[in-house]
């Protein structure tokens, strides 16, 4: 009887180890699927590529940090070109994808105004990168761009619907309509060239666009 009783005991255990073996397993089963880093990669000119500041001070790195700084594992990669066109980024843009983002935001378009080069033709390039982008099944953010002034009304209209028809076209891309929204013109928070930001312009682009960034994080569809 007491032989019985032991056994029995034992079977117990055995059983609630096994129950519980089953329990961590399907505990680990139900973690985040997507437990690796997230890589956002920004594909872009002088203004990403942290022209005239410490690599630390540019959009990529301050917009890493504020993503990691509210509990997102995310690495930013600066696939900025200083003097990029559209055009260019266009050419690079296989190359630049051989770092494997998880997400892209698009942020092309101010040295195409710049140097005035006609909207058709900036509109054709970053068209031809966001539908590569959306083959490629990558979640994309396009930021948008305003051309100077001094070219003209005409062109400044026809500029910037660049980046509003195409975005409306594509309901699947999250759209940031000016990408130097709240820095641009405002001489405290650029470098002397009136141009790129400085440390605190940089700041205040990263603290505007984080919750749009957010948005398209969200759009990760689990591995």
């Amino acid at each position: 009887m007491r032989y019985s009783n032991f056994a029995s005991a034992y079977g117990r255990r055995w059983l609630w180890r096994q129950l519980l073996a089953v329990a961590v397993v399907a505990a680990l089963g139900a973690a985040p699927a997507r437990a690796t880093e997230i890589r956002l990669m920004i594909l872009g000119d002088s203004i990403t590529a942290a022209y005239g500041l410490a690599r630390g001070e540019g959009l990529p790195a301050r917009l890493e940090a504020a993503l990691r700084a509210k509990g997102r594992a995310v690495r930013v990669i600066d696939a900025g070109v200083s003097g990029d066109t559209t055009a260019g980024g266009r050419a690079r843009l296989d190359w630049a994808l051989a770092d494997n983002p998880h997400a892209v935001i698009v942020a092309l378009g101010g040295n195409d105004g710049l140097r005035a080069i006609e909207p058709r033709a900036s509109r054709a390039n970053l068209a031809a990168i966001l539908d590569a982008l959306a083959a490629k099944r990558l979640p994309t953010m396009l930021a948008g761009m305003l051309a100077p002034p001094n070219l003209g009304a005409d062109y400044g209209r026809e500029f910037a619907a660049n980046f509003t028809d195409l975005a409306s076209e594509r309901p699947g891309v999250v759209f940031y309509p000016f990408l130097l929204e709240g820095v641009a013109g405002d001489l405290s928070l650029n470098q002397p060239d009136g141009i790129h930001p400085n440390v605190a312009g940089v700041e205040e682009l990263v603290r505007r666009m984080l919750p749009t960034v957010e948005s398209l994080l969200g759009k990760l569809a689990a591995p």
